[in-house]
């Protein structure tokens, strides 16, 4: 069995101009579904205050309401992206997720903001498994790693965005506009979307056309992922990665409220802002300028590594994870907020490592035509696990440690973040366990 990749044959079905428009359309377009997503984050506190919440109902509102129905909507939304036109999929996905969070600015309770989020997560159901199917067919396989790593930017991207802008608007003109504020952008990329992206199918040469016009069934599709236990280790281990990440990110700003509130409000002053202002342009900038290195930095890596031995692709993630853990956790141990602000940009580095490699396995051990039902049933597990029972659980382990186990809400957040961060070592196994089987069934 060969260790090297074998380049693709030169398929051009866009020009490398417009390919370069193309990528960085979608990642404006995923760096807004991240926006969306995650600006609640950094309103948790406020939205806790008015509506009188707890703690697993904050995870419950940024978790699971929102991922079972983006993750069950993602596998028939893909199927329909195998063979329909995915720019038009993608245009439609973004204008509904766009109205669904301007809405969350008008809810007046806790069933309200629920329904908004499951709207927010019904209209991002359509974005990822249509772009990267899209990604896939624009870029050949040797550069699709780091192709996919330039859009997973807008994970980070999104979350610095949104964690800045809503602290910002938030401190000036309260929550509510926040959300609207965060909303409001979608409509015109929509736009963008619907009348710019070319559907390239239609570029194809006629071999590779066919292939992809195919109708492969859901069930021959999940036949054909079954045999690939490498798809199923990465996608278990970048599940716990997301149950981390996800189900820590709506506890971060809220750890540093409860547990340095004094100085927060000292450094907010010495730029003349108010707390959640200064926490939200301090974690989005440095946190999420971290996210971007990393995501970027794991594509190129996978790309340029694999190229010698495909087990890169799974090797950069799996040092990444175990490298991450025991920074997280004198992060969240420091005495004073700055130097915890600084070490937290580490892991956060590092937590980004996988998006390129992963997103890219999964696209490159399976034929084109099923390439967006890859990429669906990979978020599905990704983000069930991750985005729904993250949020809630990190947030139910913070209840038990400040209430019944009577630490306080400090302790008790502080407790939830590195408890979920030693999490970081099953996906560490999983990801090296995928050194065994990943070059037998990428070259399959």
């Amino acid at each position: 069995m060969a260790d090297t990749a074998t380049p693709s044959p030169v398929i051009n079905p866009v020009s490398t101009g417009y390919r370069r428009y193309a990528l960085w359309v979608l990642l404006i377009i995923y760096t807004l579904n991240f926006l969306d997503r995650q600006v609640v984050n950094i309103l948790a506190e406020p939205i806790k205050q008015e509506l009188g919440l707890a703690d697993w109902q904050l995870g419950m509102m940024t978790g699971l309401a929102f991922a079972v129905f983006y993750t069950v909507l993602g596998i028939p939304i893909a199927r329909i992206a195998e063979r329909k036109n995915r720019p038009m999929i993608i245009a439609t996905s973004v204008a509904v997720w766009s109205g669904f969070t301007v809405l969350c600015g008008f809810a007046q309770n806790f069933w309200h903001l629920i329904l908004a989020r499951i709207g927010v997560g019904v209209g991002e159901a359509g974005c990822t498994p249509a772009a990267h199917s899209l990604i896939s067919d624009y870029v050949p396989k040797e550069k699709r790693a780091s192709a996919i790593a330039f859009y997973s930017i807008g994970t980070p991207l999104g979350t610095l965005v949104g964690m800045a802008m809503g602290g910002l608007v938030a401190d000036a003109y309260g929550w509510r506009v926040a959300f609207m504020v965060a909303g409001a952008p979608g409509v015109l990329f929509a736009l963008v979307a619907a009348f710019t992206l070319i559907e390239p199918r239609r570029q194809l040469a006629a071999d590779i056309a066919a292939r992809a016009a195919q109708q492969i069934s859901f069930g021959a599709a999940l036949a054909v992922l079954a045999t690939k236990k490498t798809f199923w280790l990465v996608a278990l281990a970048a599940a716990v990665k997301a149950f981390i990440g996800y189900g820590q990110a709506p506890f971060v700003a809220s750890y540093f409220f409860r547990n340095h509130a004094a100085e927060l409000a000292s450094l907010a002053s010495v730029f003349g802002l108010k707390s959640a202002g200064f926490l939200g342009l301090a974690l989005g900038l440095m946190g999420g300028s971290a996210g971007v290195i990393g995501a970027w930095l794991g594509g190129v890596l996978a790309d340029r590594l694999g190229a010698k031995d495909l087990r890169a692709y799974v090797i950069v993630p799996a040092i990444a994870s175990l490298a991450g853990i025991p920074l997280y956790i004198l992060a969240v141990c420091m005495p004073t907020a700055l130097p915890a602000l600084i070490i937290l940009t580490l892991p956060t580095l590092l937590g980004t490592l996988w998006y390129g490699p992963v997103y890219a396995t999964a696209q490159s051990i399976v034929d084109p035509a099923m390439r967006a039902t890859s990429a669906a049933v990979l978020l599905l597990i990704i983000n069930l696990i991750g985005l729904g029972f993250g949020p809630l659980l990190v947030g139910a382990i913070s209840d038990i440690f400040a209430g019944p186990l009577g630490m306080g809400a400090a302790k008790g957040v502080q407790w939830a973040l590195i408890i979920s961060s030693l999490l970081g070592l099953i996906s560490f196994a999983l990801f090296w366990q995928a050194r065994k089987t990943i070059r037998e069934d990428m070259v399959a």
